[in-house]
């Protein structure tokens, strides 16, 4: 049996501010919706991505707004990530050479903290 992560949720203070700041580095907005009083359900897909995060009000987290330290994704190059990054203001590290992989690291504007990894080349 298949088990295929499809959303994790990311705590935000300013869902607004928090759908900018995704879509500002190329995240997809795929819903924005208020299914009833006190709940707002923000979903964002990065690119390529079969995993899509969500933010919004009244989700149920009890996760603080910048609890999330590390959130990974995959990319197919770090050099032009890093770069795509810093061109959309995005404050990201430098790229980081390990044995098993190149890593570029950044945060949301709540302190959600991002890691994205180039995976190295397989012999």
């Amino acid at each position: 049996m298949d088990w295929k992560i499809e959303l994790i949720f990311v705590p935000v203070s300013d869902v607004d501010r928090a759908k900018d700041f995704y879509t500002g580095i190329g995240f997809h907005a795929d819903h924005d919706s208020v299914p009833y009083d006190g709940v707002r359900f923000v979903q964002l897909t990065p690119p390529g991505s079969a995993c899509s995060i969500a933010i919004g009000t009244g989700l149920g987290s009890t996760i603080e707004p910048g609890g999330l330290d590390n959130i990974q994704v995959v990319v197919s190059d770090a050099d032009a990530a890093l770069a795509q990054l810093r061109e959309a203001g995005v404050d990201a590290s430098g790229v980081d050479e390990q044995d098993w992989g190149r890593f570029v690291t950044f945060s949301d504007p709540d302190g959600n903290r991002w890691t994205l990894q180039q995976l190295p080349a397989r012999d």
